[in-house]
């Protein structure tokens, strides 16, 4: 089965709240990137693609891993999965377990309105 690639407006929504949750501008982002924070527009909007190393240079400014931003990025399912583990093994352990039955719970709901 051929891997879905991400869509450019979805790349961009995600770099924006990386963006956000970091309490940074376009304007802040692109003196990193050394573009224009109109640019940084651009790319959140998805009009156009990133490179890698702006990918890389964004996960320094973020203070995150480079395959964080990759991951948050990716429609692949065994990614999204890897995102859902990350997220939860910080959890205690009765955290971990409620989490678990939520997200079986709203998976049944969601498979059922199909």
């Amino acid at each position: 089965m051929p891997v879905k690639e991400p869509s450019p407006h979805h790349i961009g929504r995600q770099l924006a709240e990386y963006r956000r949750a970091r309490d940074l501008t376009q304007a802040k982002v692109g003196e990193h990137l050394g573009i224009s924070s109109e640019a940084v527009s651009r790319l959140e909007r998805g009009e156009v693609e990133l490179s890698v190393s702006k990918l890389l240079r964004l996960a320094d400014l973020y203070g995150c891993p480079a395959d964080e931003l990759l991951l948050a990025i990716s429609p692949r399912p065994q990614d999204q999965g890897q995102q859902i583990t990350s997220i939860i093994k910080e959890l205690s352990e009765a955290d971990k377990q409620f989490a678990l039955q939520f997200l079986q719970t709203l998976a049944s709901h969601l498979a059922q309105r199909k």
